[in-house]
C-alpha cells in the first residue's frame, strides 16, 4: 500500500518539471482516472490519508510519465468534459476546447428563439463535427431540435459516433453525414454551426499537445490566412440555410475583422455580428441569410 498524498505530490512535481500547464489538476485527474473517482473525491481521499494498492500506484506512475511527455490528458483518460457531457476522445480527433462551449450557448439561444416563434422542430447542422461536441451538446440540451453533423475524417467520425450513441436519455437523435462540408447538399436548415480548422499554415501551435497530437486536418484552415475552410463554411451555410436562417462559426481572434468584413460585403447576408468568448476575445462570427420578397 502507498499513501495517496505522497503519490499525488510526486506526480504533480513531475508534471511541473515537464512544464505541463496545470500539473496539480492533471495529477488529481489522473489519480481519479486510475481509482475511478472524481477529482473532488481525490482531494477528499488525500485529506482522509487514504492509501492505494501497489498496482494502482504503478499504473498512476506510468500515466504520469506519459503526461510528462506531453501526451494529452484526454488521450490518457479517454475522456474530455464539454458542457454537461463527458465525451470520448483519443488519437485522430480534435480535443474540444472550453471556448467552444460559448458557441453552443449562442446556438441554444437561437434555437430557443425559433421555438418560441413557432418553429416546433428547428433543424441545425454542425459542419465539421469532429468529436461531435457541439452536435451532442445541442441534442442533449435542446432535444426538440433535429440535429445533423457533418465530418470528413473517418477517425473523427468514429469518435463522434461513440459520443452520439452514449447521449443521455431524452436527447435528440443525431444524423451523421460522412462527407466534406463543402460537398454537403442537404438543405432547409434553420441554423448552421461550425468550429472549422482555421490556423494559418505558418502559425504552428505552441502547445506540444496541440502541435503533436491534434490531427492537422482539424487545425489548418488552408490558404495563406487560414480562412479557406471558414469561407467554405459560409458558402455552404448560404446554400443549405432557409431564407432567414442563421449561421455561426468559431475562428481565431485575429480573423474576426476579416470574416466580419467578408460577411458584411456579401449581398446575401445581413445582421452580421461578432461574438466574444468568456475572456472577451472576438472568437465567433454570425450572420443571417436574407429573405428575398417576391
Amino acid at each position: 500500500m502507498t499513501e495517496l498524498d505522497q503519490l499525488l505530490r510526486r506526480a504533480a512535481a513531475a508534471l511541473a518539471e515537464a512544464q505541463v500547464p496545470s500539473p496539480q489538476a492533471d495529477a488529481e485527474l489522473l489519480v481519479g482516472h486510475v481509482l475511478g473517482i472524481s477529482r473532488g473525491e481525490v482531494q477528499a481521499a488525500v485529506i482522509a490519508q487514504r492509501q492505494i494498492q501497489h498496482d494502482a500506484a504503478e499504473r498512476l506512475t506510468a500515466l504520469v510519465a506519459e503526461r510528462a511527455r506531453r501526451i494529452p490528458l484526454q488521450h490518457l483518460t479517454g475522456r474530455a468534459p464539454f458542457r454537461s457531457l463527458e465525451l470520448r476522445v483519443g488519437p485522430g480527433v480534435f480535443i474540444p476546447r472550453p471556448e467552444t462551449e460559448t458557441i453552443v450557448e449562442l446556438v441554444l439561444q437561437r434555437l430557443g428563439k425559433l421555438a418560441s416563434g413557432g418553429t416546433a422542430q428547428p433543424r441545425v447542422v454542425d459542419l465539421g463535427t469532429g468529436s461531435g461536441a457541439i452536435a451532442a451538446s445541442l441534442a442533449a440540451e435542446f432535444p426538440q431540435a433535429e440535429v445533423h453533423a457533418v465530418e470528413v475524417s473517418a477517425a473523427a467520425a468514429a469518435w463522434a459516433e461513440q459520443n452520439f450513441e452514449s447521449l443521455p436519455a431524452g436527447a435528440a437523435g443525431i444524423t451523421l453525414h460522412r462527407c466534406d462540408l463543402r460537398d454537403f447538399t442537404e438543405a432547409g436548415f434553420d441554423v448552421v454551426v461550425s468550429n472549422p480548422p482555421y490556423i494559418p499554415p505558418g502559425m504552428v501551435p505552441a502547445e506540444a499537445e496541440v502541435r503533436e497530437h491534434d490531427p492537422e486536418i482539424a487545425l489548418y484552415g488552408g490558404g495563406a490566412d487560414g480562412l479557406q475552410l471558414p469561407r467554405a463554411v459560409i458558402e455552404t451555410a448560404k446554400r443549405i440555410l432557409k431564407p432567414g436562417g442563421w449561421f455561426i462559426l468559431e475562428h481565431a481572434e485575429v480573423q474576426a475583422e476579416a470574416l466580419s468584413e467578408l460577411c458584411a460585403a456579401d449581398p446575401e447576408l445581413e445582421a452580421v455580428s461578432t461574438h466574444q468568448d468568456l475572456t472577451g476575445r472576438d472568437r465567433a462570427t454570425s450572420a443571417v441569410v436574407k429573405e428575398y420578397s417576391a
